[in-house]
């Protein structure tokens, strides 16, 4: 075990925390955003097409 000497600084137990949580909310994000994308109707060209004639 290291002994930190006077004015060292480490994140300990809450720096710790803190990028987990972060870590966490990231993934929840990406998973939302995933689903929202999959929602998306993209209009194939032939459907595009077939508006402009009418």
């Amino acid at each position: 075990m290291s002994v930190l000497a006077a004015g060292d600084v480490s994140p300990g137990l809450l720096g710790f925390t803190v990028v987990a949580v972060i870590g966490i909310a990231l993934w929840f994000l990406i998973k939302s955003m995933n689903k929202q994308m999959g929602k998306i109707k993209v209009p194939h060209e032939a459907d595009i097409d077939d508006k402009k004639a009418e």
